[in-house]
């Protein structure tokens, strides 16, 4: 971030103000933690901050310190979108176009408030005042981190703050395995840690807090799993009839698609999940080495994301949309 840019925030918070925090839709746990935890900071210097997500977040993210304060835009359209209208400044975090929030892009482009983009993938739109992008990170919440130390506030980082951060950290890192996981982000955690972040507790809130129902859609999604060692690919599917039988929740599916990068030699994974409450396929896409899912994304399904890690989208049917991508994958070298 440069100096001009740290210049422009500080300035725009040299005052209190009502500041509207935003994450994608579908958000997992850098946008929630990074928008939480900048909530916390906010509050600590005076400002009125509220998160406004899209749509409801994952329930084993329910434990965060005030995630019951985030207004879901879709539960309550007029009051957010009244909130938003309101607003004298807005966040927006972990993504880097408006579409990524579904409908609530339709508010959001009529604002004239500056806005603050804070994010961490390829590509940025040019919507934002002040624009924080820098794909080197592995999280959104590394670079609130950062933004915090910029504007020289790093004091004021307590628990609850580091929290929310560490929790971003923690998930989009895959658990510090991913390649962008540095040093620096180890020391960073380290800091949290001393200040008493539950360090052995939050992965077991995290990823061992499973229900009946989502380990036995985990065990159908993998009887369901197709490998084509050919092509070092293998890929999930998941019918609404199957997550229906299962009683699926929103993030019962979550990080499933990582399973079939377990498998020697595989080095493209994918999911395909039927939603039919929103009439699309929604799909997530993950590699190994220098294979580039966020350009595979962005050329055959309306998506993006990092070059190891992609969510795209079909508004075919999902046998359709299963045979487009096994002809794709067919015409590709995935090495």
């Amino acid at each position: 971030m440069n100096e001009k840019d740290i210049q422009a925030i500080q300035q725009l918070l040299v005052t209190p103000k009502r500041i509207a925090i935003i994450p994608h839709r579908s958000p997992d746990g850098d946008a929630i933690g990074s928008s939480l935890g900048l909530y916390h900071f906010l509050k600590k210097q005076n400002h009125k901050p509220v998160v406004i997500a899209p749509n409801d977040f994952p329930e084993f993210l329910g434990w965060l310190p005030d995630s019951e304060t985030v207004l879901v835009y879709e539960n309550d359209k007029t009051n957010t979108t009244k909130i938003l209208q309101e607003a004298e400044l807005v966040f927006t975090l972990d993504f880097n176009a408006l579409h990524r929030t579904g409908e609530m892009e339709n508010v959001l482009k009529t604002l004239t408030v500056p806005m603050v983009m804070i994010d961490h993938h390829q590509a940025p739109d040019s919507y934002a005042t002040v624009t924080y992008s820098d794909t080197s990170f592995g999280s959104t919440c590394e670079m609130i981190y950062n933004l915090i130390g910029f504007l020289n506030q790093k004091s004021l980082i307590d628990k609850t703050i580091a929290t929310c951060l560490y929790t971003g950290i923690l998930t989009d890192s895959g658990g510090f395995r991913f390649p962008k996981t540095t040093g620096t982000t180890h020391r960073i955690v380290a800091e949290f840690i001393d200040l008493g972040v539950e360090n052995t507790e939050i992965p077991n809130l995290l990823f061992d807090n499973n229900s009946y129902n989502r380990l036995q859609l985990l065990g159908r999604a993998l009887q369901n799993m197709k490998v084509l060692p050919q092509y070092n690919t293998a890929y999930i599917t998941l019918s609404q009839k199957e997550l229906d039988e299962f009683n699926y929740v929103k993030g019962d599916t979550e990080g499933i698609v990582n399973y079939g990068l377990t498998i020697k030699g595989i080095i493209f994974a994918i999911i395909l999940i039927e939603h039919r409450d929103e009439n699309i396929i929604k799909i997530s896409f993950r590699s190994q080495g220098d294979f580039d899912v966020n350009k595979f994304a962005r050329d055959h399904f309306n998506g993006g994301g990092h070059i190891n890690a992609a969510g795209g989208k079909s508004n075919d049917s999902l046998e359709n949309t299963v045979k487009k991508l096994e002809e794709l994958i067919t015409k590709i070298n995935v090495s």
